[in-house]
């Protein structure tokens, strides 16, 4: 790949088909391909139909798509049969983090497709360089991580393993555009990569600070929320800092960094979340407390919130905010006084 491809005569293979399977098949309808689906399990593929559909119901919500429904589904072949795959430019792997189950789907994968396939992973835990070695022509394979609901958000994550050859990487990276992403891209290969490094230096933080007394899990969310997720999704932490003017920032590192937490071990909270069978939403058993039928109410909402924040964030990416510095204070047009970035037309 090249150049960019005409989306609707590309056929991309997802195999799995669980809850973040599906929704990167849902999402790859809507970018314009034909989708071929592999349940490498049964149950996968009773439920998928399902969270497909759902899936592309909410992008009509938000106003993403237009075709009919049938349009979307007369492009989705959904099988158990791995040759499915075999005219496919690019595959994507989403089954359980397991190496022996995923070394056993890459040698079915790679039975069926070309060597110059693209073949790539959602994991977000095992290096890339490991699960390469498993494929035939490593140099093909990377890793593509996605976010759930992988139809809305922008973020996607391009990860090469030692062997990947950056060609393919870039290749991706292109498609991702065409896939209305906003892709990052790493080429050393790190375990947990760009997102789950940052997360769980928090996540280390924030349980340091119940174990210790210092703040209730209310207190925790209020200050994420209504401090750093006000402004995350417009400019990110590096452009953040610029804003604030970076001179107090050293100071303040040299005082705090030797206060934070530096544990190796999972904090006790999670290891009794893990005892207790917990599932948060979904049984009732988690951080809060939660009545039957608020799973629902918190789909719901995310959704909702979904759809907001993707417009949001389009409205208001880097490139469209540069676009402003011809015109007045605050994004106003000088002549007219009007706000000259607009929502993304739908």
């Amino acid at each position: 790949m090249t150049e960019k491809l005409n989306l609707h005569e590309t056929q991309v293979g997802v195999v799995g088909l669980g809850l973040m399977g599906s929704s990167i098949v849902a999402a790859l309808l809507v970018a314009g391909h034909q989708v071929k689906a592999v349940a490498p399990l049964p149950a996968d593929a009773a439920d998928a139909i399902f969270r497909i559909n759902n899936q592309l119901q909410k992008c009509r919500e938000a106003g993403l798509i237009s075709y009919p429904h049938e349009y979307y589904a007369g492009r989705l072949t959904l099988s158990e049969d791995y040759r499915t795959l075999q005219n496919c430019t690019v595959v994507i792997e989403c089954v359980i983090e397991n190496i022996d189950i995923k070394a056993s789907v890459y040698r079915q994968i790679t039975a069926v497709v070309k060597p110059e396939t693209i073949i790539a992973t959602n994991t977000s835990a095992i290096p890339i360089s490991v699960l390469q070695k498993l494929v035939e022509h490593p140099e093909r394979f990377l890793g593509i991580h996605w976010a759930e609901p992988a139809t809305m958000t922008r973020f996607l994550e391009v990860t090469c393993g030692n062997l990947t050859a950056e060609k393919h990487a870039e290749s991706i990276l292109r498609l991702a555009h065409q896939w209305n992403k906003e892709p990052t891209f790493l080429k050393k290969d790190i375990r947990g990569f760009i997102t789950n490094r940052l997360m769980y230096a928090v996540y280390r933080e924030i349980f340091h600070l119940l174990d210790n007394g210092t703040a209730q899990k209310e207190d925790v969310d209020k200050a994420f929320r209504y401090d750093a997720g006000s402004w995350m999704t417009l400019m990110g932490i590096f452009r953040r800092m610029d804003y604030m003017g970076l001179k107090d920032f050293a100071p303040i590192m040299e005082n705090l960094f030797p206060q934070l937490s530096n544990s190796t071990e999972v904090p006790e909270v999670m290891q009794e979340m893990v005892r207790n069978s917990a599932r948060g939403v979904y049984n009732g058993i988690g951080l809060y407390p939660y009545a039957e039928g608020e799973a629902k109410q918190w789909e719901d909402a995310f959704a909702d919130f979904n759809r907001n924040i993707h417009h949001l964030a389009a409205a208001y990416s880097a490139d469209k905010v540069k676009e402003q510095v011809a015109y007045g204070p605050a994004g106003t047009d000088r002549k007219t006084a009007k706000p000259r970035i607009q929502k993304e037309k739908k």
